[in-house]
């Protein structure tokens, strides 16, 4: 095979004839290849249709599996609204919200003036939280003539047919790095058959990931058609748009938006140092990162938690970096890795340096819970914040439970992805140290063709992005839904690409043409047959298994608030219960799940003193400063034994407070005994010192609801 050299200062590209000649579907002497162009649009059509349809049988899939699981046309209208769990009934509420007002404008201005969601409170619901989807969708009902499809309905199908477009990105991107639909086959199979791995929008719809994914996998799919070599001009314009439209929505979806392109950020700037990207491409994916967000910003109000980031900081600063240092890629190793030492010393300095003046300029706190919470998860020293602990006790914000590899091992999955990245991962090492070395002459190419041909710029992004994913899913259990999805993605790739293949039988000397051909369709097709004989029986039975949401202690709560309770009526209790008393009743809340502003945390926290060792004189005065009229108090809170001792709530709290905890077990030594009883256990007593401030008004086996005493 003959290789084009092209050289620009040290750095070296080689693209090879054949591929050129494939590219442009022409021979080498220049003449038109018919029946190569008429195969090429043949398996372009095919493919397409496959993706589509494989998207739509997901989305199908994944609607009839929440249908079957709670009976979800059948069951009555607050069962619906119950089943949206714990944040999930919060922004679903919105959506309801503004169906109900009068009309768009009213609506509206009830999220922007919100005075229910927060008790003696007006905040901005559009500046606060995410709900633009809910918002969007809520006009969309509006003016569709699709009234005899229920709003709910609506809603959740739009929801699952996302999960079509997720399915097409995956697959398209697949295909885009190893020339061939059946990887897009491939990894769409394994993302259906790994489902408990990879998706949980059957029973969170309104999820704000469930959101979002979608639209980050299409940012990744237009990324990696970005990174590829003699793009026409116009196509790489349409690209940079599809990049733009994909990061916007991906932003405004989700609240963790930030963190997750900023590891994005990280992944250009790594390989950008080691001179394997395009530096224009990578500062054109950093533009757009900047102007999606700050778009974002503005149409969240200004929102300061956006504007401190560490992403804008970080794109900011390496922006900067870059204007401060010239022929940073030129001259020898030692040179270069000085050179490099300095650039990523500077780009720190400098993110650290803006952030915290963006910071105190905006005298920002609404995320510092997640830095005390990172902080005490690495390592860094225990920590008595009730937030931080929160956090930490929660089994999605745990490390990745070693089960869930046996889970992708069964499907062939794991082993799949350890094969293509370690091959992969080796030749990123021997192309970086040439990158830095600028050892590519021409007695090395030989040597070094076979790593530069299978490390192409898609691949190496997409390399770099399933390791720094992995990372943070391994450390963070509820990330996991953004690397295994990309998992089935690379190891489909590997097992169907021309280049890693090629890569393995010239190390152990067994390279043809012909073997080469047999093995890259071969592989997955026998993984594709292996998946539908093992997992096509189960997914049958699982489709017909029925069940039906029963949850008759909460339906028979919400029905007494609705009907026993003044409409301006405030409520206390736990988050995750009170996101579903706004959604089935309306009523005022005191807190709610979406934990990121600082006021809201700390009225939580003292809402949440009602689980403590307290006097009923202090629970009543918090819960009066609140301006609350009735207070929940659940049994699976009170008596937890979810967790064990020291992350049961009460235990939280009783650290926080520095009360010695419940139970058999050590304490720390300076923790002291309390000399309340715990308010949850005491207050069902009906002593005299508590029923003159809380009068029991609703019970089952389940809730406990107080009245609060009025006095003068």
């Amino acid at each position: 095979m003959t290789t084009i050299r092209h050289r620009k200062g040290i750095k070296v590209t080689e693209v090879s004839e054949d591929h050129l000649s494939q590219e442009k579907n022409v021979k080498p002497d220049g003449k038109v290849l018919s029946g190569g162009k008429l195969w090429k649009r043949l398996s372009f059509t095919v493919g397409g249709t496959v993706a589509i349809l494989l998207g739509l049988l997901t989305s199908v899939y994944l609607a009839t599996l929440h249908e079957n699981d709670l009976w979800f046309s059948n069951i009555k209208e607050v069962e619906r609204e119950i089943s949206f769990r714990t944040e999930c009934g919060l922004y679903y509420s919105y959506y309801k919200e503004m169906l109900q007002a009068t009309s768009i404008q009213q609506g509206l201005h009830g999220l922007i003036y919100d005075n229910k969601t927060e008790s003696l409170r007006t905040i901005n619901i559009l500046e606060r939280m995410n709900v633009y989807q809910e918002v969007f969708l809520s006009i969309l009902y509006r003016i569709l003539p699709i009234q005899y499809l229920d709003p709910v309905y609506f809603y959740i199908y739009t929801l699952f047919g996302l999960q079509a477009l997720y399915v097409i990105a995956l697959y398209v991107t697949s295909w885009l790095l190893s020339g061939t639909w059946l990887s897009g086959l491939l990894a769409s199979f394994w993302y259906i058959t790994n489902r408990i791995d990879t998706t949980r929008v059957e029973f969170t719809i309104p999820l704000r990931e469930n959101w979002a994914l979608p639209f980050f996998a299409v940012q990744i799919a237009a990324i990696t058609y970005l990174f590829r070599s003699h793009l026409q001009p116009l196509h790489e314009k349409l690209t940079l748009l599809a990049v733009f439209i994909s990061t916007f929505l991906f932003s405004l979806t989700w609240q963790f938006n930030q963190f997750m392109m900023l590891m994005q950020a990280l992944v250009l700037f790594i390989l950008d140092c080691f001179d394997m990207l395009p530096t224009t491409k990578v500062t054109w994916v950093y533009i757009i990162q900047l102007t999606g967000i700050l778009l974002v910003c503005v149409l969240q109000f200004f929102n300061s938690m956006i504007l401190g980031s560490l992403l804008i900081s970080f794109n900011v600063s390496v922006l900067l970096a870059r204007t401060f240092q010239k022929n940073m890629k030129i001259g020898c190793l030692l040179n270069r890795l000085g050179k490099l030492f300095f650039h990523v010393l500077m780009v720190l300095c400098l993110t650290f340096l803006v952030n915290n003046f963006i910071k105190k300029m905006l005298n920002l706190e609404s995320d510092e819970h997640i830095f005390k919470f990172l902080k005490a998860k690495f390592g860094f020293g225990a920590t008595r914040d009730f937030d931080a602990n929160l956090y930490l006790c929660e089994e999605a914000f745990g490390l990745l439970p070693f089960n869930t590899f046996a889970r992708l091992s069964d499907t062939l999955l794991f082993y799949a992805y350890l094969f293509v990245l370690l091959l992969m991962a080796i030749a990123a090492s021997v192309v970086a140290f040439q990158n830095l070395s600028g050892s590519a002459n021409v007695h090395s190419i030989d040597k070094m063709e076979i790593c530069t041909m299978i490390l192409k710029p898609g691949a190496a992004y997409n390399l770099m992005h399933t390791i720094l994913f992995g990372c943070l899913a391994l450390s963070t259990m509820r990330m996991k839904y953004l690397w295994t999805s990309h998992m089935c993605v690379f190891a489909s790739f590997g097992l169907c690409s021309t280049e890693v293949w090629g890569f393995v039988l010239k190390s152990v000397r067994l390279y043809t043409p012909q073997r080469l051909f047999i093995i890259r369709y071969l592989v997955p097709i026998i993984t594709l047959l292996y998946l539908s004989y093992k997992f096509y029986p189960g997914m049958m039975d699982e489709l017909s298994e029925l069940r039906e949401f029963y949850d008759p202690d909460t339906v028979e709560l919400m029905n007494w608030i609705k009907s026993d309770t003044p409409k301006k009526a405030v409520i206390a209790g736990s988050m995750q219960l009170l996101a579903g008393v706004k959604l089935c009743t309306g009523r005022i809340l005191t807190n709610h799940p979406h934990y990121e502003d600082k006021g809201l945390r700390e009225r939580t926290k003292q809402v949440y003193q009602i689980y403590a060792k307290k006097s009923p004189k202090d629970v009543y005065s918090i819960l009066r400063s609140f301006g609350t009229n009735y207070v929940i108090l659940e049994d699976s809170i009170c008596y937890e034994r979810r967790h064990s001792r020291g992350c049961r709530l009460r235990d939280l709290l009783d650290i926080a407070n520095g009360h010695i905890m419940d139970g058999l077990g050590e304490n720390e030594p300076d923790l002291k005994a309390s000399v309340y009883p715990r308010f949850c256990e005491e207050i069902k007593k009906n002593l005299s010192s508590y029923t003159m401030y809380f009068t029991r008004v609703f019970q089952n086996k389940t809730f406990h609801v107080y009245k609060l005493v009025k006095h003068k």
